[in-house]
């Protein structure tokens, strides 16, 4: 057995060391030498001329479900957008193989049969009768044109095996795709998809596919919208093609003939300018951008708001903006910057979303979900609306009326100024003006200081995406986060809590009430409108109309007015901007059954005084229901009724001095403050007004002196020299009190009524007023007068 393996051996030995064999090995060799030196030569070329794949796409704004928003010209003013493999349907997919490349998943870059087939053609025929480029080889003379020659098909060739070598052969063909030319300034078939067809390009059919497959080979003779007899007639040539290759069934082959050809040159989609630009600016090296918009309620929306101010521009009204955000998520999913972009009159490219305006009214929730927060006030609290001074500031209500008292429910239902500034006077200003730098108000940070009580008056600047952040928050039980654009802007949300969710349900509550003057005078016809709750505002010199609403699932602002900053008499939140937040929340919500706000488990109910809202005393008989926070919410007792002891024949009342032994009886009466009796007179409104005080009573009353009104204390005064300038003196004095003494400079002036008003000419320099009512008490102010 040793023997013959041993035999075997150099036998074997002997045939390799032949002269024959050892020629065959040796050519072997080189051609393994050959090829290896060739791959090298090739690593190396690759490394020193390395093929720069850097399509100059057009940059798209893409909505939530895929669809195109808008789209920008590349920088060669090209319409050239980048279609994904995702959006390349299987139909479209083989139509383009089929057509240019059926070998494509095949070769290497190029096809050396296709090549020498067309190279014998060609000497045969002494002309170019057929082509060998593959989809591959295509894409290199798209991203780098060259003239056609065969230096440079050596070049195109190479190329191509780059392209092979770095990316798969599906971005191959998506390079393809996307680069191909279609005529004018269109190239790729997502942008000839839209513009001719006016789809994407994943809901093309078979005989669409198959038309935007044969034109690129001859763009200038196949133009879609000037030759479609003729482009009908060469698609279905090609769609014969396909049925002999065995591509598609019969069946699709049939009905894709069938199909008329209707398409021509449309306008690509430009909806949301403002929010394309914005996007834009913000990601520039970004060529889709994924925005969270809803493609077919902005397209709705855009046409609402369009064709709303039309039906308004005779008022002189042209501008509004609009912002829809998912609450559960803080996306923006409908953004208006302005009804018209194209509108250059109206200044239609101005963004109204960011523009900075007076938001009006449109605090006031804020501030009443605050004080709730700090035990200020309760839902059934009253407050006085009646004419106030706050140290020179005297604000009015819309209405131009004054209602004396009512519940804090009425006060923000009815949007009364009066009680909004005692309140934020009564909470501070700061606890606001944190709550609104929590919320990221940009100008109340920059403003801070110089804001006063009108800041809830819209006395400050705002924006529409500001706004409607905030109140997007209270559909979130008052937590806050900033909104998100689109999906390359989103980060991680950071809450912060702005009110608690008690009082945030307290003053949901009562926007979402229908009784109320703000309604629209065509609200009957919304019957279907699902249930929101919401603001008006209108700022000072009827130059802005706001109105906000918000459920559980969207919050939508909508802001109407000129961007010239010009007033306009029949503006108003109200029946301005409300009419279209309903409309357009009929749009995205039309006849839903949303889930509404439920009581949180920590709000609990008490019986109140409805003459005051506080806790009833054992005279208060008219009592109500009310909302309160436990451990939070104020518990003072009932004092609108006060008891006093008169002698009912002689009409006096008696204080524990001048108490008689027997004759008087012990009697309960309205406790009215000055305020209140100073309205109730100035309005002829009829009140049990009390008895005199005993005249022969000794007692010096030193409580709640008469408080001087006008002139404001510590003010200073201008005055023309060689001019009368008097000063009007007016009071506020308790409703016992019959007569005011005023003195300026220590010396009387005038007796009078404390409803009464007088005037006096100062002196230069400074001026010490003094009031005593007829009880002996009094009080001091000083101003200080100058000459002009």
């Amino acid at each position: 057995m040793r023997y013959k393996l041993k035999n075997v051996i150099n036998f074997k030995l002997g045939e390799a060391q032949s002269p024959r064999n050892r020629e065959t090995l040796s050519g072997h060799k080189r051609i393994f030498k050959y090829i290896f030196v060739l791959i090298l030569l090739l690593f190396i070329l690759d490394w020193l001329f390395p093929f720069d794949v850097n399509p100059k796409y057009s940059q798209t704004i893409v909505a939530a479900n895929g669809e195109t928003i808008h789209a920008f010209l590349n920088v060669n003013d090209k319409w050239r957008l980048k279609m994904e493999l995702s959006e390349m349907s299987p139909t479209l997919k083989k139509a383009f193989i089929a057509k240019e490349d059926r070998w494509f998943y095949f070769h290497f870059g190029f096809n050396p049969f296709s090549i020498l087939r067309a190279g014998f053609q060609n000497i045969v025929y002494q002309k170019r009768t057929s082509g060998a480029s593959t989809i591959t080889m295509q894409v290199v003379r798209l991203l780098e044109p060259r003239r056609r020659t065969y230096f440079n098909k050596i070049i195109e060739v190479f190329k191509a095996m780059q392209l092979e070598w770095h990316f798969s052969k599906d971005e191959i063909l998506q390079f393809y795709v996307n680069l191909v030319p279609y005529g004018s300034n269109i190239e790729g078939v997502k942008a000839a998809s839209l513009i001719y067809f006016q789809k994407s390009p994943d809901r093309l059919s078979l005989a669409e596919s198959a038309t935007l497959a044969i034109i690129p080979n001859r763009p200038n003779s196949l133009k879609i919208g000037q030759k479609n007899d003729y482009i009908f007639q060469e698609r279905n040539k090609r769609l014969r093609i396909y049925a002999n290759l065995k591509v598609f069934s019969e069946e699709e082959i049939n009905n894709a003939i069938s199909e008329p050809l209707n398409a021509k040159r449309n306008a690509i989609p430009q909806f949301a300018p403002h929010l394309a630009i914005r996007l834009k600016h913000l990601l520039p090296n970004i060529t889709n951008i994924q925005s969270f918009l809803n493609f077919e309620n902005q397209r709705n929306i855009e046409e609402i708001a369009h064709k709303y101010m039309e039906r308004i521009r005779y008022l002189n009204i042209k501008n509004a903006s609009i912002l829809v955000i998912n609450n559960e998520t803080k996306s923006v999913e409908a953004y208006l910057g302005s009804s018209n972009f194209k509108d250059a009159e109206a200044a239609g490219q101005v963004d109204g979303v960011k523009a900075i305006r007076s938001p009006g009214s449109t605090l006031k929730p804020l501030l009443y979900a605050l004080a709730f927060d700090n035990g200020v006030l309760t839902p059934k609290t009253i407050i006085n609306d009646v004419p106030t001074n706050f140290g020179g500031f005297e604000p009015e209500n819309f209405d131009q009326e004054f209602h004396g008292k009512v519940s804090t429910t009425y006060a923000l239902a009815n949007s009364l100024n009066i009680p909004a500034v005692k309140i934020l006077e009564q909470l501070g200003k700061q606890s606001l003006i944190s709550s609104l730098k929590k919320a990221d108000f940009k100008i109340i940070k920059k403003t801070e200081k110089d804001l006063g009580l009108s800041l809830i008056l819209g006395g400050c600047g705002v924006s529409l995406e500001e706004l409607t952040g905030l109140f997007s928050s209270f559909a979130t039980n008052g937590e806050h986060s900033k909104l998100i654009f689109s999906k390359e802007l989103a980060e991680k949300q950071v809450k912060t809590k702005l009110i608690s969710a008690d009082a945030n349900f307290l003053m949901t509550d009562i926007l979402s009430q229908i009784s109320r003057p703000d309604l629209p005078n065509n609200y009957s016809y919304t019957y279907r409108l699902p249930k929101i709750a919401w603001k008006t505002g209108t700022s000072y010199g009827k130059k802005d109309a706001w109105s906000i609403g918000y459920n559980k699932k969207y919050t939508v602002g909508i802001w109407i007015g000129n961007f010239t900053g010009e007033g306009v008499p029949e503006l108003s939140g109200a029946n301005t901007a409300t009419p279209l937040l309903f409309e357009i929340f009929n749009l995205i919500e039309y006849n839903q059954k949303n889930n509404w706000f439920k009581p949180t488990k920590n709000l609990e109910k008490r019986f109140v005084c409805a003459e005051s809202g506080d806790l009833p005393s054992v005279d208060c008989k008219n009592q109500v229901m009310d909302y309160y926070i436990p451990s939070v919410s104020n518990v003072r007792l009932c004092s609108h009724l006060k008891k006093i002891k008169v002698n009912q024949k002689e009409k006096i009342t008696y204080c524990t001095r001048c108490l008689p032994a027997s004759g008087y009886e012990e009697i309960s009466i309205e406790n009215h403050s000055p305020e209140m009796i100073g309205f109730y007179e100035s309005k002829h409104i009829l009140y049990n007004k009390p008895f005199p005080h005993n005249p022969k009573c000794e007692r010096i009353f030193d409580d709640s002196p008469p408080k001087i009104t006008f002139p404001l204390d510590n003010a200073e005064y201008l005055i023309e020299k060689n001019e009368v300038n008097p000063i009007q003196l007016t009071v506020q004095a308790g409703n016992e009190v019959k007569a005011v003494y005023w003195y300026v400079n220590n010396r009387f002036l005038k007796k009078n009524g404390p409803l009464e008003s007088i005037n006096f000419i100062p002196l230069t320099g400074i001026n010490k007023i003094s009031c005593t009512d007829d009880r002996g008490r009094t009080s001091h102010i000083k101003i200080k007068v100058k000459l002009i």
